[in-house]
């Protein structure tokens, strides 16, 4: 049987559903989840102690071991998020009505969300892509020096409109960067992302508008200004389409893609880290991920011994 407190919870509960819905406007939907989360914590105290505690007598230790529960049946981590968001919504609500004097659910973090692995192309399908330009027109000669330098340096696309002719030094095979937080680096450039520049930079000279000097926009369109980032997407989204590639590819995969087939063909994860201009490794270390995967593909498909036989299970 049911204790009163289960009762007092109840009716703490519908006071809080009420206080939304008068006082924050709150949407039916919204309505919803809050009770659906508070009743979860109610019958999970009432499968475990038979009772539920009355709102001031829940500790943050109560809940850490009601979120340890959710995590041993495998709710989502969004679940579990949404579920703590709730929990503090409700004890700041009942602590604003004295209630209870503070707020369990507060030292509770969120689970840290499971990290999507990024997209990226594999070194057949950049070189279809770094070929699609045509050069015998000058926007393909721009178009294919621009993608050969954002994956040549594993650029982001705002820095690569970013560059200036001064920023340029193909005697040595390298460019300066201005990234994040306005800092700078220097990363080297591959021969074919040499000559692409060298032949549109050719070009471009040929065009009225187009500024001169150190501080001259190395990529420009055909008013002679500065390309933007969303030209160079569109630009790319072309290519895509002819190429056939996937169209989860943007701008960004270029860079993952610099990342993963650096790592895979050996390069130390330090080297890769400053080459991404990345302030802490741990955001650099994403591309492992993918490089592990990528080399357990590679074993399963030709080790002989990698998979059971599915004989050998049936």
């Amino acid at each position: 049987m049911l204790s009163q407190r289960f009762f007092v919870m109840k009716s703490t509960i519908a006071r809080f559903l009420r206080f939304l819905v008068v006082e924050k406007n709150a949407s039916d939907l919204t309505v919803k989840s809050y009770r659906e989360d508070l009743e979860a914590l109610q019958e999970y105290f009432v499968d475990l102690k038979g009772s539920v505690p009355s709102v001031e007598q829940i500790t943050t230790l109560d809940l850490r071991a009601y979120v340890s529960a959710l995590n041993g049946a495998e709710y989502a981590k969004s679940t579990i998020s949404r579920r703590l968001a709730s929990l503090r919504t409700f004890f700041r609500f009942a602590q604003r009505e004295g209630l209870c004097d503070h707020n369990p659910a507060q030292p509770l973090k969120n689970p840290r969300p499971a990290r999507k692995l990024p997209h990226f192309l594999s070194n057949d399908e950049m070189a279809k892509l770094l070929g699609s330009p045509p050069s015998s027109t000058s926007a393909g000669l721009r178009d294919r020096a621009i993608l050969e330098t954002m994956y040549s340096a594993g650029l982001r696309v705002s820095e690569t409109v970013g560059i200036n002719d001064g920023d340029l030094d193909f005697a040595d095979g390298i460019v300066r960067i201005r990234g994040k937080g306005r800092r700078e680096r220097i990363s080297p450039l591959g021969s074919f992302a040499i000559t692409a520049l060298r032949q549109w930079l050719e070009v471009r000279t040929l065009h009225p508008s187009v500024p001169k000097g150190i501080q001259a926009p190395v990529f420009v369109n055909k008013f002679g200004k500065r390309i933007t980032t969303r030209s160079v997407a569109r630009m790319l989204e072309k290519y895509l389409a002819t190429t056939g590639l996937d169209l989860r590819t943007s701008p960004h995969t270029l860079r993952h893609s610099f990342a993963t087939h650096l790592l895979n063909h050996g390069a130390d994860i330090r080297s890769v880290q400053e080459l991404l201009g990345h302030k802490s490794l741990s955001t650099t270390q994403i591309y492992t991920h993918l490089s592990t995967a990528n080399l357990r593909q590679a074993y399963e498909k030709a080790h002989p011994r990698a998979k059971l036989d599915k004989a050998c299970n049936g």
